[in-house]
């Protein structure tokens, strides 16, 4: 397990890196940099250039790819081309937006998908397990900019119950008023909560009927014990690598649904450094999600061995 986790670890850095190398060389190709957003179409050329010096725009592409990576090495993400305040400032403003978004979600895809998965499973062709598997395909087959249309427009402006925008918010103005909080953690939880419930059942379902619980059964152990000690083990492990799925969805949800309910943060954040062509600040948001998916993979791989069945049937 260790040589394993050092492995994966080992492999971690080197995928980081290698994404920002490849953010970096598709931002450079990009038409345009910093200085000709800045000046936009007024500015002369003089001007432009004149910038492009002041910002370093104008040193090779490989010289400040290295001068950012060895700042970053040291714990500094460098400076915006745009604002001139550290990058770290400003994700940290933002982090706390997406978090109040994000940590709700997981919460309730944590608690829910389980309990519906397991009861699904458990009453495998039923009534409330036909419910369920309707219920989930319909709401996973809709996008979640679509789903985050039709509740503004159902539950903010036809029905008045919940505001429709956080435009203006910060993190302070957002824990005064969770009311605001309520559709965009809804649209962000619907499609992860039914991806990860489908594949709960389909693993209690399983397993429930599989040889290891019918011998389990002829030795007479109880169908509480069959279920909570072996049948749910089994589907929680594919179900672990499936959740670490749903938290980086979660990241890249956060884009789309900062956008339609007009939120300031990490996603929004990342779509207007790649607008302004601000590349430390595009760098360090990429650097941000690729750590976090590779992080959140391994803990799922590494939950998936512990909780794989025949570490039950063994023991």
């Amino acid at each position: 397990m260790r040589a394993y986790v050092l492995r994966r670890s080992l492999l971690a850095v080197l995928q980081c890196l290698m994404v920002l190398v490849a953010v970096f060389a598709v931002g450079s190709l990009l038409p345009g940099d910093t200085a000709d957003v800045l000046r936009g179409e007024l500015g002369t050329s003089e001007q432009v250039a004149s910038l492009r010096s002041q910002l370093g725009l104008d040193e090779p592409a490989w010289a400040r790819f290295w001068h950012w990576l060895g700042h970053l090495l040291t714990g500094d993400f460098g400076h915006s081309l745009t604002t001139g305040l550290p990058v770290g400032d400003d994700i940290g403003r933002r982090i706390g937006v997406t978090l109040l978004l994000g940590v709700p979600a997981l919460v309730l895809v944590t608690v829910l998908a389980p309990l519906l998965g397991t009861v699904s499973g458990l009453r495998e062709g039923s009534r409330v397990d036909r419910t369920l598997n309707t219920a989930t395909v319909l709401l996973h087959a809709v996008p979640e900019f679509v789903l985050g249309l039709l509740l503004v427009a159902s539950v903010s402006l036809a029905a008045g119950l919940l505001p429709a925008t956080a435009v203006g918010m910060d993190t302070g103005a957002l824990l005064a008023q969770p009311a605001v909080l309520v559709l965009p953690v809804t649209v962000l939880t619907a499609r992860h909560l039914c991806d990860l419930a489908r594949q709960i059942r389909a693993g209690v379902a399983a397993g429930r009927h599989g040889a290891v619980a019918g011998h389990l059964r002829l030795l007479g152990m109880r169908e509480r014990t069959v279920v909570l000690r072996h049948v749910l083990p089994g589907a929680l492990g594919p179900a672990a690598q499936q959740f670490a799925r749903c938290v980086e969805g979660l990241l890249g949800g956060t884009v789309l649904v900062e956008a339609v309910f007009g939120f300031r943060g990490l996603g929004s954040g990342f779509v207007e450094a790649v607008q302004n062509r601000d590349l430390p600040q595009v760098q360090t948001y990429a650097l941000l999600f690729t750590g976090t998916a590779v992080a959140v993979n391994l803990l799922g791989d590494l939950a998936a061995h512990r909780l794989a069945p025949y570490r039950e049937v063994a023991a």
